[in-house]
């Protein structure tokens, strides 16, 4: 077995831990080092996993280090990957990995011409949840996808995060923050969207964080938290897509997909696991490491670092790897669209396109894993 190529993480702020915390699940990753802005917060990480600190500017240099985790906010995010691909480093980014189109194409270029790779979370489409909804819809157990709904929806992130300031500036709201969860399945299930339409508002103009020592702070919207979408895809499928932070309790389903022979519930793709149905019937576990519940005495499924995992076994053995470069383009591709759409009220045509991710397999994700 090759040796696990080595990460060092960029930005170490909250999802920073997740990363840390589960890379010993995989045999393809050893996480060696961190970084940031804020020397204490770097040194505090390291003290935590048993990591060295490192500056921004020691970590890109590092001759120990194969893959920069860039887990800034998404408004660096192309700075530092670019500035990690220009140092000869393969990248992996958390969503969405740039904020336009230009931006992720100037990073493909670049990419191509050091001869790295780039890829980016979300990898939730990789649970077993969702690889078993992917399954059903390969083998035609509803018949072709002909339309379904998508929704996330609550009332915003200042209620619990202590500094949810970027939340809702240009480049995040539930658009870009969390619809790339909910868009990346929906590729992974359907394929590539061909066209979008949207209508979008912006209720609030401020926010009160209500958690942690600047509790009682307002902070200002500037970007749309409600946005209504219809998705069409390259199979013909109509989807209908709601997102919002202005919504204090619904009834709506994460997922459904509407099929010519049946009916597919698909649980929130913000997680890795959860409950399946197809009909009626509620579909019993599937037999796939990525479903079984680790976390939250043992009723949460969660393996985030897959899709990293998997990029660092696909550079080993030179195949494609799931959470490609192409799929989030077309993602950020998808989600910037809706937003054009709803400011514009016309209908945007994508301008990329992207395959599906391969199917995760039960046998290829125990690989994976430490032990395999």
């Amino acid at each position: 077995m090759a040796e696990p190529l080595r990460f060092g993480i960029i930005g170490c702020g909250n999802i920073s831990a997740a990363y840390m915390r589960l890379a010993p699940l995989f045999n393809s990753i050893d996480c060696v080092a961190c970084a940031d802005l804020d020397p204490a917060a770097a040194q505090a990480r390291a003290e935590e996993f048993n990591l060295r600190a490192d500056t921004v500017e020691g970590l890109l240099a590092a001759d120990d280090i194969d893959i920069i985790v860039n887990l800034t906010i998404p408004a660096a995010h192309f700075g530092v990957s670019k500035a990690a691909v220009q140092a000869g480093k393969h990248v992996y980014s958390e969503k969405p990995f740039v904020l336009s189109l230009a931006e992720g194409e100037a990073l493909l270029q670049l990419a191509a011409q050091h001869g790295v790779r780039v890829g980016s979370a979300p990898d939730t489409f990789l649970g077993g949840a969702h690889q078993q909804a992917r399954q059903l819809i390969d083998s035609g157990a509803i018949g072709k996808v002909t339309s379904g709904t998508a929704h996330v929806m609550g009332n915003g992130m200042e209620s619990w995060h202590p500094n949810p300031d970027f939340f809702f500036q240009p480049g995040a709201g539930p658009i870009l923050d969390i619809g790339p969860y909910y868009i990346t399945n929906l590729v992974q299930l359907i394929g590539p969207v061909a066209r979008v339409m949207a209508m979008s508002a912006t209720p609030h103009s401020q926010r009160t964080i209500g958690n942690g020592p600047r509790e009682g702070e307002t902070v200002p919207v500037e970007t749309p938290t409600t946005i209504h979408a219809l998705l069409a895809f390259e199979n013909g499928a109509i989807i209908t897509l709601g997102t919002s932070w202005d919504v204090q309790q619904h009834g709506h389903a994460n997922m459904e997909l509407y099929g010519e022979q049946g009916t597919l519930h698909v649980p929130d793709p913000n997680f890795f696991g959860g409950t399946l149905r197809l009909g009626e019937d509620t579909m019993p576990p599937f037999d796939h490491p990525f479903g079984i519940p680790n976390e939250g005495d043992g009723t949460t499924a969660n393996y985030r670092t897959a899709g990293l995992a998997d990029m660092a076994a696909a550079i080993q053995t030179g195949r494609p790897h799931r959470c490609s470069h192409a799929l989030a383009l077309h993602v950020v591709d998808v989600m910037t669209s809706i937003l054009k759409a709803g400011e514009t009220g016309a209908a945007v045509a994508l301008s990329t396109t992207c395959e599906r991710p391969e199917a995760l397999s039960a046998a290829a994700a125990s690989a994976l894993m430490s032990g395999a």
